[in-house]
């Protein structure tokens, strides 16, 4: 079985030749055959810089750095697209994740569990961060119907199949287990060590929990309507014309028996909720035309690419 080691990576220089190398102590104790791909999103510290010089050491490390900072997901996207083992592992580049849990989550896959989602059972982050997180998961678990305790854990194994089926934008990776658990794979959880950040202080904001919400609405949106937005707003357009359209035709034929019309609140309201129902309903069409008609593939400004085969300098593969 052949891993790929996914780490996105943003001002982490102090922890990443220590994460490389618990990593590789543990792949090459367990028999791994395991490649590496750091992705480099936008730092402004000497990341891209250590990055150079573990690619030195061994071509199995490949480096991608984006020009600026796109966020975790794009980071995931990317190494998800350059992934080439069987199971991919993803972990965060802060140390907090615990290298000696890659043989448990590779346990979990060879057992049939298509993606293993860490959950860190005894986090050791402020309060700050763990209380709003834990309001999130019980959101999240309540709204999709799967039964986690942390979603957005760093540490996970994937079979291969199922990166190959996830595009991530925005703030998506924190749903990772929904959108697998849709396409038809097995989601499975495994509780983790967690340890305290070693150098640096947290990359987020309070931000990211109202973000994760708005994530949360359109997840549902996607996964329960089966990509299809006009049924969605089409629905809500039908009922809201049929409300406004009712009271017009009780006018109308009030008008036929030969009763004067005079504008009165109710009708009013009819025809504002007849217009409302226009624009929903066009809102749908315009949605569908632009799911049917958007790229499968993001496209990100690279400052470096280097994946494959390298020579003794480190150099080589495809830059960019």
């Amino acid at each position: 079985m052949t891993l790929t080691i996914v780490i996105p990576c943003y001002n982490e220089e102090e922890s990443l030749v220590e994460l490389f190398e618990r990593v590789e102590t543990v792949a090459q104790r367990e028999g791994f055959d395991c490649d590496y791909v750091f992705v480099d999103d936008g730092s402004t510290d000497r990341t891209l810089a250590v990055l150079r010089e573990l690619r030195a050491r061994t071509a199995r490390v490949g480096v991608i750095s984006f020009r600026r900072n796109y966020g975790k997901s794009a980071a995931l996207n990317m190494g998800f697209r350059n992934a080439t083992g069987d199971v991919v592992i993803t972990m965060d580049a802060d140390l907090q994740d615990d290298p000696e849990e890659i043989p448990n989550l590779v346990a979990r896959i060879n057992d049939g569990a298509d993606l293993v989602s860490g959950w860190k059972i005894d986090r050791k982050d402020p309060i700050s961060k763990t209380l709003p997180s834990r309001l999130f998961n019980a959101a999240t678990s309540l709204a999709s119907g799967i039964r986690l305790h942390d979603f957005n854990c760093g540490l996970k194994a994937y079979r291969r199949a199922v990166v190959e089926n996830l595009t991530l934008y925005g703030e998506l990776h924190r749903f990772i287990p929904v959108l697998a658990n849709w396409e038809g794979f097995k989601v499975a959880e495994l509780p983790v060590r967690h340890f305290k950040r070693k150098y640096g202080r947290s990359k987020y904001g309070a931000s990211r929990f109202l973000n994760g919400f708005f994530d949360l609405v359109t997840v549902m949106f996607v996964t329960r309507r089966s990509l299809n937005p006009l049924h969605f707003f089409g629905r809500i357009a039908v009922v809201l014309f049929i409300v406004g359209v009712l009271p017009q035709c009780w006018f109308f034929i009030q008008w036929l028996m030969g009763e004067g019309l005079r504008v009165r609140p109710i009708m009013l309201l009819g025809f504002v909720l007849v217009i409302v129902a226009l624009q929903i309903g066009s809102i749908g069409l315009l949605a569908e035309m632009i799911t049917a008609r958007s790229a499968s593939e993001s496209s990100y400004a690279l400052k470096e690419y280097r994946i494959g085969d390298a020579g003794p300098d480190g150099e080589g593969g495809e830059a960019v």
